[in-house]
């Protein structure tokens, strides 16, 4: 799932003229915090260490439409 996110979400990006380069802070929503080894190593391979954007991490009892992992961001976009 966290990988269908993040390419969800570059599709998005891509869309308002902006990628996931952009990302500055995003938020990950996580059913089970035991999951958080695993959406981290998917989450880490879109972005380069020294420019991987802030992030938050919160273990949440229920997500719309029963998914594991929601993945929130805010990026800058040319305009």
């Amino acid at each position: 799932q966290t990988r269908l996110v993040m390419e969800n979400l570059g599709a998005l990006l891509n869309a308002a003229g902006a990628s996931l380069e952009r990302v500055i802070k995003t938020t990950i929503f996580l059913k089970d915090m035991n999951d958080f080894p695993r959406v981290n190593a998917v989450y880490g391979s879109f972005f380069e260490a020294a420019n991987a954007p802030a992030r938050s991490t919160v273990e949440v009892s229920r997500l719309p439409k029963d998914v594991l992992v929601e993945i929130e961001c805010i990026a800058e976009v040319n305009g």
